[in-house]
């Protein structure tokens, strides 16, 4: 009989235990009746120390908040506090309990003291029972944690202390002692939860198969701040370097089901302070000591060694296989996705109004880490994988603006124009009185979509909200007058010409005269003046813009073509050089100047320009791959076999017209045409990688190139030039266009008809190709063939003073009457002829 008591006594004691070290604190009064029952323990009060452990417990559970805001609990509002102490009391008065029970009444009575504001009393108790000389080994788990608490409990009842006159003079040393209980009950925390993780693991293993649910753990106050006090007391104080490694070692410690949410916290606020405060320059590996200039700059001494720690140390991580970070961008990426993995499986979705709460405190943990990955992904530019991360997030984001709105913005970046209108337009309706966001909208209908229509609407809605847009007015007339001049642009008859072009005038002088200290608004104005030839009254807007702004290079360029266009050729080339030494790598200055070179000085002159922007294009895109090599950039390498090639920065429009120097619907889609007509002909295309406005731009060098040898005569240069950029696109329009000016120039008239036919084929809209074919009809003898083509031309570019010229000469040939008319028509038009069209001006908010 007496070995079955002492058996049912060892299985209660440890039944009681295992609730003690799980946190079960509702099963604590059932499994004291049974003590009572059982009459185990009659001749102590250790039933009523589970009882005031466990109403103790229970009423921190229900007041975290308040310990949160380190507001004092008060007896008499708190009847589970004023039982726990009560019976706390007696316990000790009594001095009934075994020297071990003893110790733990006194760290539970240390635990009262604080969380009632009794911070000297509550360190008092702390140094009675001696605690910091006791070791873990072989101790019960709820042990483990009842010291990691009675730690952090007198490090922040050191820390809480008023700091009389008298105490100054410790005050160092005081803040030395609680960071060393800092740093143990941190450890002593995680290796708490590692050893319930095993326990809870056995439990898991035994509950499946009985069908019985596993238990899910939540971390108290008093964990969470053994866990979290010390690395944010370091940061605190300044000291980022001991703050840094404490977070890297709290999430080197093998990850335990109870710690996942404290995980999460803790790599979101290593991100943050590597972001923050950790240069790239300053940055040292997880795994290699700390550098001298962190040393010297915290005086950090090991604090391993100053807290003298003899308690058995948490597992962590270790191995050859541990990915170990190289630069703070990199580390902070990784441990953001880490978080934004967890954020995105804990995030709570449910509508309900029960769940609103929860939904709210998800939402603000999930919206941090994305800040965060917003910020360090922006550094190394990959937008692409920021919008695919906050993609991720839309499933618990409605009507979340803010995350609609990081959205948008990252979709604008990495260049996917429709789903940011898309985007855009929904953040918009969230927040209708805000003129930022349709102007935003406009601006990629505009520029990256050629979404006329859609942006004229977008700057509508601003226009809409009349003096509540404030000071984004101006920008939403800016934004109207842009979609009437790219209209004009693209409209084929002349009326229709006229009419958006005295619509975009109209609107740009509105918004002109709203905000006459814009420069964008001022050059836009010049530009559109430029554009109907009135040069002259150009010149004044231009002005502004450039007292305003002197180097912007887009109103320099502007002025260039100003001067060209008034036959100052020299004033143009000096303007041209000018921009060049603030501007040095814009390809569209540089092929401004081959154009005023070889009509100044000579096409031998303006090649040397192309040399130098075939060097330029080489170096810069070297340089680029380096960069991306260097930063492990996922971009893959861009370079063909044959050619180290690029440019960094690209001042031509993606698809530009070299014709026009537009970025007109008709040219963006024979370029795509002719792009896929050029990979599929190609079978090594494939190694062309990267974006097309890069290989555009050599394509574009090579044909301006292969022209100044055509005005040479000098054939096989032109040929060898020709071929170059007919590697790069085979089916290039530009390319067939010149093919077939060579064949004309060795009097291969059929060859070029076919060539020139095949490049209209591609684009049919081309004017300078219906230009050449119709004068080699016109020159075959059929005037009336080349009259219908030079036709063509006019409509197609109405400025074109030698289109008009061709037409005259094929009317005159046939005897028409209205030869004259063109005539005089070409010589108004070439006396307002920039070297280069206006538009190669991009048109842009």
């Amino acid at each position: 009989m007496a070995a079955r008591i002492s058996f049912s006594q060892y299985r209660l004691e440890a039944e009681i235990e295992r609730c003690r070290g799980e946190c079960q604190w509702d099963k604590i009064p059932g499994l004291v009746e049974q003590l009572i029952s059982a009459r185990i323990h009659e001749d102590d009060d250790y039933g009523n120390l589970l009882l005031a452990e466990a109403l103790l417990e229970e009423c921190l559970l229900e007041n975290t908040s308040q310990l949160e805001s380190s507001t004092a609990l008060e007896e008499t509002n708190q009847p589970k506090l004023r039982k726990a102490k009560e019976l706390l009391s007696s316990i000790l008065n009594r001095g009934k309990l075994q020297p071990r029970y003893l110790t733990e009444a006194l760290l539970l009575l240390a635990k009262l003291y604080y969380v009632q504001g009794c911070y000297r009393d509550a360190q008092g108790m702390c140094d009675r029972v001696g605690f910091e000389d006791m070791a873990m080994e072989e101790q019960p788990l709820y042990h483990i944690r009842l010291l990691a608490e009675a730690f952090v409990i007198k490090g922040l009842s050191l820390e809480r202390q008023e700091v009389s006159a008298a105490s100054r003079v410790r005050l160092s040393e005081r803040e030395e002692e609680s960071l060393s209980c800092y740093l143990k009950a941190c450890s002593s925390e995680l290796l708490y939860l590692q050893e319930l993780d095993k326990t809870l693991s056995t439990s898991h293993s035994k509950s499946v198969k009985n069908n019985v649910p596993s238990m899910e753990f939540e971390l108290s106050f008093f964990q969470q701040a053994a866990l979290q006090s010390a690395y944010l007391s370091m940061l605190r104080k300044g000291n980022v370097a001991q703050g840094v490694q404490q977070l890297r070692q709290v999430l080197r410690a093998v990850d335990t089901r109870g710690s996942q949410s404290f995980r999460k916290a803790a790599a979101r606020k290593l991100a943050g302070a590597l972001l923050s405060m950790v240069s790239e320059d300053s940055y040292w590996s997880p795994l290699t000591p700390l550098p001298p200039d962190w040393l010297d700059r915290e005086r950090i001494v090991s604090l391993r060694d100053s807290c003298h720690y003899p308690l058995r140390a948490p597992h962590q991580y270790s191995g050859d296989s541990l990915f170990c970070p190289q630069d703070t961008v990199e580390e902070a990426v990784l441990l953001l996705l880490i978080s934004e993995s967890m954020a995105n499986r804990d995030a709570v979705i449910s509508r309900a109004p029960e769940q609103q709460e929860a939904r709210s405190n998800s939402l603000q943990d999930a919206t941090s880490v994305y800040d965060l990955l917003s910020i360090a992904m922006a550094r190394r530019g990959q937008y692409t994988m920021l919008s695919e991360c906050l993609e991720r997030a839309m499933k618990f984001s409605f009507n979340e603006f803010h995350l609609w709105y990081q959205l948008g913005l990252s979709l604008m970046a990495c260049g996917k124009g429709a789903s940011a209108v898309s985007v855009l337009r929904e953040c918009a309706k969230m927040r209708p009185s805000d003129p930022a966001i349709p102007l935003l909208a406009a601006k990629v209908s505009i520029g990256q979509l050629h979404w006329l229509e859609e942006g004229e609407a977008f700057a509508r809605q601003v226009l809409d909200m009349g003096e509540q847009a404030a000071e984004f007015l101006p920008r939403a007339h800016l934004a109207v007058g842009l979609c009437y001049s790219l209209q004009a642009t693209d409209a084929s008859l002349k009326g229709s010409q006229d009419e958006f072009n005295r619509k975009a005038l109209e609107s740009l002088k509105i918004a002109h005269s709203l905000d006459p200290d814009d420069p964008q608004i001022a050059l836009y104005l010049s530009l559109q003046l430029a554009l109907v030839r009135q040069v002259s009254a150009a010149m004044e807007p231009l002005q502004r813009a450039l007292n305003l702004r002197n180097d912007d290079l887009h109103s320099l360029h502007l002025l260039c073509l100003l001067f060209s266009a008034q036959k100052h050729y020299q004033f143009a080339l000096d303007t041209i050089n000018l921009a060049l030494s603030q501007h040095p790598d814009s390809f569209s200055l540089l092929f401004t100047k081959v154009k005023l070179e070889e009509v100044l000085l000579g096409p031998e002159v303006a090649l040397e320009t192309c040399q130098h922007m075939l060097r330029l294009w080489q170096n810069s895109f070297e340089s680029t791959c380096n960069s991306e090599a260097d930063e492990g950039s996922s971009v893959p390498e861009l370079v063909p076999p044959s050619r180290a090639t690029s440019a960094l920065h690209l001042a031509l429009p993606d698809f530009q017209d070299p014709e026009t120097g537009s970025q007109r619907a008709p040219s963006i889609a024979a370029s795509r045409l002719e792009q896929a007509m050029s990979e599929m002909s190609v079978p090594s295309s494939s190694q062309k990688q990267g974006p097309a406005q890069v290989w555009t731009t050599l394509e574009h060098i090579w044909l301006q190139a292969g022209e100044l040898f055509v005005a040479q005569g000098r054939v096989k240069e032109a040929s060898f030039c020709v071929q170059e950029a007919g590697t790069l696109y085979p089916a290039s329009y530009n390319v067939l266009l010149l093919r077939g000016r060579l064949a004309e120039l060795q009097g291969n008239a059929g060859e070029a008809k076919t060539l020139y036919d095949e490049a209209l084929t591609i684009h049919p809209q081309g004017a300078r190709i219906l230009l050449h074919l119709g004068r080699l009809l016109l020159r075959a003898g059929r005037p009336g063939l080349g009259e219908k083509l030079l036709r063509d031309a006019v409509q197609a570019q109405s400025t074109s003073h030698e289109a008009w010229s061709s037409l005259g000469e094929a009317l005159q040939a046939q005897g028409s009457s209205q030869a004259p008319e063109c005539f005089l028509t070409a010589l108004e038009l070439e006396a307002s002829c920039p070297i280069v069209p206006f538009t190669v001006i991009p048109r842009q908010l």
